[in-house]
């Protein structure tokens, strides 16, 4: 069996959420042991922590490890040569005393001795992604994707927040001496200067989250794409911002509830159940109609941040559409459509729907791939 000395339980790392995800950073740390680098195990705690915190960007990581596992500073060029071996795809090939605790009896290191008998071909498959290899994957586009590719995709993006902030109403005490000025606390400090006033004091606007609505089209042409965005809006929908979700095709579905489920499964389960019209028809303009007036005009659109995630491609009336996107977008604060063709080479939004929709709308922008979606997720927390 593998050398489980290293290796956290669960019980020392209880922020831990997908125990696979963490493995290849242990065996890093035992590379680094190998290479002559004193780790103790609870700098590999802190390490994991740290991981799962702050995602698996290739920066972060670095610095990450430097900070928790590097103790002298000459160890760190063999740290740099360790890194850089490690997750590039090569492989390190040190040579320790045979009294080194992570070789077998017969003189071979136990990785090695480990992978021979098969015991982490599963590690490999299920957690062993180079860098070269994660880069690929934000850049590919998800109807390409393998399900054991989007799975992966999705185990980077959930470190990401769908959040939008806007001002508030609600004032506070400026410490950095701008804003309003504020008469009563001016003179309240001034009282205890003997009358004078030595310092203006001001109030500033606090900041509160504004609403994000996410409607997805789930219609035959967004089979591709469907089930990848899905999950992106269980990923908005539990994480810690005010997020709506929607599906759309022949009718319009809430999906927030059945999206709460911190299971990912379950929760794409849940609610492609709830969704009768899954994979069918498009009538955006009814759907859109629908949650206008039952959900947007009554309050959930109002000041929020509308994203329309669909192809454009609606065999419904296009005046019709164009209509409801412009009752949306004056009482919205944002209107944002994604659209996956875009990225295609020569796309132009020439289909009757796209060309009714767009005039309204705010930003134009692709979803097709993870850096897509990150780069919206972005744009979201920039709309103030």
């Amino acid at each position: 069996m593998a050398d489980r000395r290293d290796v956290p339980t669960i019980g020392d790392v209880p922020t831990i959420r997908d125990v696979p995800t963490i493995r290849p950073f242990v065996a890093f740390t035992r590379c680094l042991r190998r290479a002559g680098l004193s780790v103790p195990v609870d700098s590999v705690v802190h390490y994991v922590r740290a991981i799962d915190a702050i995602g698996v960007e290739r920066d972060p990581v670095y610095w990450a490890g430097r900070t928790v596992l590097v103790r002298r500073q000459e160890d760190v060029g063999t740290y740099d040569r360790v890194f850089e071996t490690f997750w590039s795809g090569g492989s390190l090939r040190p040579h320790p005393p045979s009294s080194s605790p992570d070789r077998s009896p017969d003189g071979r290191d136990d990785e090695q001795s480990r992978s021979e008998r098969g015991d982490d071909e599963p590690l490999r498959r299920l957690a062993l992604v180079s860098y070269s290899d994660v880069d690929q994957l934000r850049t590919k586009d998800f109807a390409a994707c393998t399900p054991a590719e989007l799975e992966e995709i999705f185990r980077l993006l959930r470190t990401r927040t769908v959040r939008a902030t806007q001002r508030s109403r609600r004032m506070r005490r400026s410490k950095r001496d701008h804003g309003r000025h504020d008469a009563n606390a001016t003179m309240s400090h001034a009282l205890r200067s003997g009358g004078e006033i030595v310092h203006l004091m001001h109030r500033e606007s606090t900041w509160r989250r504004r609403r994000v609505v996410l409607l997805c089209d789930v219609s035959g042409s967004m089979e591709p794409y469907a089930r990848a965005l899905l999950r992106f809006l269980h990923i908005a929908v539990v994480g810690q911002g005010r997020v709506e979700a929607f599906a759309v095709g022949t009718r319009l579905t809430r999906l927030t509830r059945q999206l709460s489920s911190r299971d990912p499964d379950a929760a794409l389960s849940q609610a492609i159940e709830r969704v009768l019209d899954w994979s069918g028809g498009t009538r955006l303009g009814e759907g859109i109609g629908t949650f206008n007036d039952r959900y947007g005009m009554p309050g959930l659109a109002r000041g929020a941040i509308v994203v329309v995630l669909s192809d454009g491609l609606d065999r419904g009336d296009p005046a019709h559409l164009a209509e409801e996107m412009a009752r949306l977008k004056r009482a919205a604060h944002q209107t944002i459509w994604v659209n996956p063709l875009k990225a295609s080479s020569g796309y132009e939004p020439l289909a009757r729907g796209m060309a009714a929709a767009l005039p309204h709308v705010d930003r134009f922008v692709e979803g097709h791939s993870a850096a897509s979606l990150e780069a919206l997720v972005s744009l979201i927390a920039e709309c103030e």
